[in-house]
């Protein structure tokens, strides 16, 4: 059926649809859509046509051009990732769910797993939650193991956060604060940091990263595990939870909004016990994830901003050449 759809369309050959049109069941109806870029797609077919969909519980790399640096990376290698996730998204065919829900910029939300799946195993996604909740262990488990084997983006470098939108203060000078979204790569969780800053087009914003002992961390969880006061509590806590637990205690001295309510107040007075003697080990602060700040109506077209052109530039003024990659 949907063959006959592709090939119907007046005055465009069936086999150029094709290679734009990827086969979707969304909500069990085998529907055409067609990529934006890894995670976002518009169904062509079907009741939902012409609505904009975001694909949840992942986030893939920004597509309009090299936006995104860290570790050995260079700008125009990750935006090639981002190509790469756009190319895995176009040549499978993916089972998704909705239940109508929009998201704030009045896109429909759909949950397409085997996708999210793919992309992450493949370190061409990471595991992403809009606020501060963990995203699905599952998700978790192949993002580990993409990181662990250096996959797609994970090759040359892994921040705990990647920085995934960049917000100037000129953009909305009626509000308050400003912020930049930032993913962790342990749970998925998002935050956002907060700030005031005007930004040049084109200027690199990068997030200083407080990183905690990760030998301290696990040594912590793995006592929480053999507390008899502590472990019946955090019984049903999966272990990437609790790490995260741990180690937001130590960089920041608070622990995650999803943490059990019951576990909360006794692993806050253990933890403070342990930061005080020394238990849980020393933060460091680290550079971690950069992104370019090119205001929303600059990405494409004509009106393209220069940066984003060719193959860009690293923050320290890097250009890109085969020679040196």
């Amino acid at each position: 059926m949907l063959a006959l759809a592709l090939g119907s369309s007046a005055g465009t050959p069936s086999h150029a649809i094709a290679d734009e049109w990827t086969r979707v069941f969304v909500n069990g109806q085998l529907v055409p859509v067609r990529f934006n870029d890894g995670d976002s797609f518009r169904v062509q077919g079907g009741p939902l046509a012409g609505s904009q969909c975001r694909l949840g519980g992942f986030n893939t790399l920004e597509s309009f051009g090299p936006a995104h640096q860290w570790g050995d990376w260079h700008p125009y290698e990750l935006f090639v990732i981002a190509k790469q996730a756009l190319a895995n998204g176009r040549r499978g065919t993916w089972h998704c769910t909705t239940d109508g829900n929009r998201d704030g910029y009045g896109r429909l939300l759909m949950d397409c797993p085997d996708l999210a799946m793919s992309h992450i195993s493949q370190g061409l996604a990471m595991a992403y939650m809009v606020d501060d909740s963990p995203t699905r262990p599952e998700y978790i488990r192949a993002q580990r193991e993409a990181i662990e084997n250096r996959r797609g983006m994970w090759a040359h470098g892994v921040p705990d956060y990647v920085m995934t939108s960049v917000h100037s203060a000129d953009e909305d000078p009626s509000r308050e604060h400003h912020y930049n979204r930032l993913i962790s790569t342990h749970d998925g969780h998002s935050e956002s940091m907060q700030h005031n800053d005007t930004y040049a087009e084109c200027a690199w914003v990068c997030n200083d990263e407080i990183r905690a002992d990760e030998r301290a961390v696990e040594a912590s969880a793995r006592r929480v595990r053999e507390d008899a006061t502590l472990a019946p509590l955090a019984a049903d806590v999966p272990n990437y939870q609790l790490l995260e637990m741990v180690r937001r205690y130590a960089r920041l001295g608070e622990l995650p909004e999803y943490t059990p309510s019951a576990l909360a107040e006794p692993l806050r007075a253990r933890l403070a016990s342990e930061r005080t003697s020394g238990q849980l080990g020393q933060t460091r602060t680290e550079r971690g994830s950069c992104m370019i700040a090119v205001p929303f109506g600059r990405w494409y077209g004509r009106e393209r901003a220069t940066c984003l052109r060719g193959h860009g530039t690293a923050p320290d003024g890097t250009r890109w050449s085969h020679a040196s990659h």
